[in-house]
């Protein structure tokens, strides 16, 4: 009866607990997907690690492609996504977007490759983030980053059948990081890589800390990479000024817990290891390849207002050019631009216009003949060093960089003033009282969460530096104007002397160019003051990154720390500014200005004013020593 009601099939199906589910979805099994019309095959797989592992890969395959060389990037970012932007058949527009030189890929005519790491997105296993080598007493297992690039070009070589054998891999940032780590025990097939903007040292100046400094506006990037695979779980945020939100917290260590971050074991390690330890000093990749074999063609590229990782590129550069016999193998590009931008459209920097597109004449005049040299074997005309001079805004080609070593002074002095000559006689200083309740933003508040969206994340390292020098916790010392240019190019030295009332204090030192008061067919750059370089140092290290120790209380002692590069002309008609502040907040945590064993665990009596002097005359004077080129 049932079964004459139901019919043949269905009875069948039902009596023999067959699966019916297929009858409610409209979803076939497996999906065929149709690139009619397209310039381009895309297939993904998931590629076998030597554990079993197996990490999701997206390969796009030019129509008609033979003999061409593959271009890898691994990312945490989703390789999926990374690789269909707006569903196009068109290469480059499908490419077009984070992490992709879109028109370099497409016009080479290269296999692109994008595969998610070890346990993140399609891939599986597990994630760690930028998982130590194999052989680190960090690391128990017998996988790493560079082990999965092995597997994975072993892999794209005997599979891919239009590739011609040969492998570059490129990245922007964690991305960068991943053309480092390919470099060590690298594959045979691996015949470049382009590492940019990449993550090398957290500790020293990139994503976690700046000279001990604890960049906090980082916390909501460490919970949604890891607490999932497929960051789907936000950070969220309660308040429209993050200026609030971190004042009311107190700490980072606090405002962590309050976002549920101590589950995360990233978080974990970061706040149990405040100091430059061991723990970071083994993960350094600057210091792993200066110990590793030079066996592929690097070009290293810096961003010089780069918000997020401006420490790691040229630290790296500095480790392995002494390793290049030959003079062909390690390679240097910096130009005028944030984190990434020289992948996208960059023919300004917030206020700041460069006279033309740089991103673009570098991707055309650098990368592409690059990539094209070691890949398909054809003629290069590049320079060892490729960076841009700001001031005059041009190109410049180098043999080494720095151009010019740091060894001209430029010294503070009483009043305000500065210049290449010391004040003598006795130490004078210059007082400001740093008060935690009130700390000096680092942009002009409210203060919106990072984000790529419009300029107050991306270009805030141009931003106007006015509305700091209008401060009474913020010390300004200027030149006269100038008559003649002074061109530096190099890592500018801070020798600061300065005392304070407290047992412990940051200090952040910006160079400055000052723009004429007014400057004709551009009105908002009259006496603007555009930071060229500047960082922070953390006093508790000044006599050893690992080493933190109380500060004598009011005695003047020498802070030493180098700012980021600067390749600048700073021009006839304008002057030289130095600016000398102790906060830099919400995106550095606050300094207590009392010793405490762990800043990120200080509490909220913890934090007290503070005065500060700074020497500013006698044989202790103050000043910055400047990569002047003659």
């Amino acid at each position: 009866m049932i079964g004459r009601m139901l019919g043949g099939a269905a009875a069948v199906a039902l009596m023999t607990g067959a699966a019916t589910a297929q009858s409610y979805t409209e979803r076939p099994a497996v999906v065929h997907p149709v690139t009619e019309g397209a310039n381009y095959d895309r297939r993904s797989v998931d590629i076998p690690m030597r554990d079993g592992v197996t990490l999701h890969t997206v390969i796009l395959t030019p129509k008609g492609a033979k003999d061409a060389p593959i271009l890898m990037t691994r990312t945490p970012y989703n390789a999926e996504a990374l690789s269909m932007n707006a569903k196009a058949g068109d290469l480059a527009t499908a490419l077009e977007g984070y992490d992709n030189a879109y028109d370099v890929i497409a016009e080479g005519g290269y296999i692109r490759v994008i595969q998610d790491i070890r346990g993140k997105y399609g891939s599986k296993g597990d994630y760690v983030m930028n998982r130590p080598l194999v052989g680190s007493s960090l690391n128990p297992t017998k996988v790493d980053d560079s082990t999965d690039c092995y597997d994975t070009i072993d892999w794209l070589v005997k599979n891919l059948k239009a590739s011609n054998g040969k492998v570059g891999i490129l990245g922007i940032s964690y991305d960068g990081y991943e053309p480092l780590v390919a470099l060590i025990n690298p594959h045979p097939a691996l015949k470049v890589s382009v590492p940019m903007n990449p993550m090398v040292d957290g500790w020293r100046g990139d994503d976690w800390f700046h000279n001990g400094a604890f960049r906090q506006m980082n916390m909501e990037y460490v919970w949604e990479q890891v607490a999932t695979a497929d960051n789907s779980s936000p950070w969220f945020h309660n308040f429209a000024d993050q200026y609030d939100e971190f004042m009311r917290a107190g700490s980072a260590g606090e405002l962590g817990r309050r976002h549920g971050l101590d589950q995360i074991g990233t978080w974990q390690n970061v706040t149990r290891h405040p100091a430059y330890d061991g723990f970071w000093q083994e993960q350094a990749m600057d210091m792993i390849l200066a110990k590793a074999p030079l066996k592929v063609p690097v070009m290293l590229v810096n961003s010089l207002w780069d918000q997020e990782d401006i420490y790691g590129a040229t630290a790296v550069y500095r480790a392995i050019k002494p390793k290049d016999a030959t003079g062909d193998m390690v390679y240097l590009s910096m130009g005028p631009w944030y984190h990434g931008q020289e992948i996208g459209k960059a023919s300004n920097l917030g206020n700041i216009e460069w006279d033309s597109d740089t991103a673009k004449w570098w991707r055309h005049h650098v990368l592409a003949p690059f990539l094209s040299h070691f890949l398909k074997g054809t003629p290069m005309d590049v320079a060892p060093v490729t960076v841009f001079q700001s001031g005059t805004n041009q190109w410049q080609r180098l043999k080494d960089w720095p151009a010019a070593p740091a060894t001209t002074p430029l010294y503070l002095k009483p009043g305000g003033g500065l210049g290449f000559v010391r004040a003598d006689g006795p130490a004078v200083t210059e007082d400001y009282v740093s008060d935690p309740a009130h700390p000096v933003t680092f942009v002009p508040r409210p203060i919106a969460p990072i984000g790529y969206d419009g300029d107050h994340w991306t270009a805030w390292l141009t931003s106007d530096q006015r509305n700091a020098a209008a401060r009474p916790d913020v010390l300004s010392f200027t030149t006269d104007v100038l008559t003649a240019p002074v061109t530096i190019a190099g890592q500018p030295e801070v020798h600061l002397n300065a005392a304070t009332s407290g047992t412990d204090s940051d200090w952040v030192v910006k160079l400055i160019d000052v723009y004429p008061d007014q400057v004709a067919g551009d009105q908002k750059m009259g006496g603007y003051q555009l930071a060229v370089a500047m960082d922070i140092f953390r006093g508790r290290y000044r006599e050893g990154l690992d080493k933190p120790k109380p500060i004598a209380v009011d005695v003047p002692l020498t802070y030493q720390f180098a700012l980021p590069n600067a390749n600048h002309v700073f021009k006839p008609g304008h002057r030289i500014m130095v600016q000398v502040q102790s906060s830099w907040f919400p995106l550095y945590d606050r300094n207590p200005q009392t010793f405490v064993p762990n800043i990120f665990y200080a509490n909220p009596g913890d934090y007290r004013k503070a005065t500060q002097k700074v020497t500013v005359a006698g044989a202790d004077a103050s000043f910055i020593a400047l990569p002047i080129v003659k």
